[in-house]
């Protein structure tokens, strides 16, 4: 985007090397702290009312907080974000990856300010996979440790579940995920958009093409006995006869020759 790209040249002094790892070591420094002190969760959740009363630092750390209690899949969540993170920051540079989180935190916070959404982290980190997925769609994953599957189709799943409860959802959660997701739609939807307006482009093109080379070099007629068509000989007319079949005039069945 050209923008982004006017963007980054005055500002890519601001971008933070090495991010997403940053954000790992804190999930993990968060979750030992509230397997210690489960209540601990209450003070760094994202509530609106609780910030509008001073505690402002709710408003980063809530980025923290892990959506399990269990350790194996702490240890394999924090390693997925840190694969995504990687790659993300591979293929973008530090400074858009760190553009695309803050843009989701302000998302987040926006959803759950003006439309009450408790989204938490789930939607900023969902985010980041939908990005990683348009970059790398063929990299493949194990579901279960088992089950190679490619992300692109583990995105498609989770966006369908998405769909499902924006078509079915409130206007309130409509505009709240739209809020959630506004990283992914501010730097992938021109993108998106481009890619749907250049398929239609190609599909009008095809069809035009198509029925211009049939009028052109396929024929309409063609006699069953000599091969004839009207492309052949423009002068020529063709009957069906009542076997179906199509004959010009000069071979059509005696009994349905037309009389002169």
């Amino acid at each position: 985007m050209p923008s982004l790209d006017k963007l980054e040249r005055r500002l890519g002094f601001l971008g933070i090397p090495g991010f997403m790892r940053i954000i790992v070591g804190f999930n993990a420094l968060v979750f030992l702290l509230l397997r210690l002190n489960p209540g601990f969760r209450s003070v760094l959740e994202l509530d609106p009312g609780q910030i509008r009363h001073g505690e402002v630092w709710r408003l980063i750390t809530y980025i923290f907080l892990p959506q399990t209690d269990s350790f194996l899949w702490i240890l394999l969540l924090l390693w997925f974000l840190w694969f995504i993170g990687e790659g993300l920051e591979q293929a973008w540079g530090a400074f858009r990856l760190t553009l695309y989180f803050f843009v989701g935190m302000i998302g987040t916070t926006a959803a759950a300010f003006f439309f009450g959404a408790r989204f938490s982290n789930s939607m900023l980190y969902a985010s980041l996979f939908y990005a990683f997925a348009r970059f790398y769609p063929d990299q493949v994953i194990y579901l279960f440790f088992v089950l190679p599957v490619k992300i692109k189709w583990v995105a498609w799943v989770s966006a369908a579940f998405l769909i499902l409860g924006f078509a079915g959802g409130s206007n309130s959660y409509r505009m709240a995920l739209i809020a959630a997701l506004a990283n992914y739609l501010i730097f992938f939807g021109p993108e998106i958009i481009y890619a749907a307006r250049h398929r239609s482009e190609v599909s009008s093109r095809r069809r035009r093409y198509a029925q211009s080379s049939r009028s052109e070099t396929e024929p309409l007629h063609k006699c069953a006995v000599c091969g004839a068509t009207e492309l052949t000989d423009p002068n020529l007319d063709f009957r069906v006869s009542r076997d179906g079949e199509e004959y010009c005039i000069a071979h059509l069945p005696k009994a349905e020759t037309p009389a002169h």
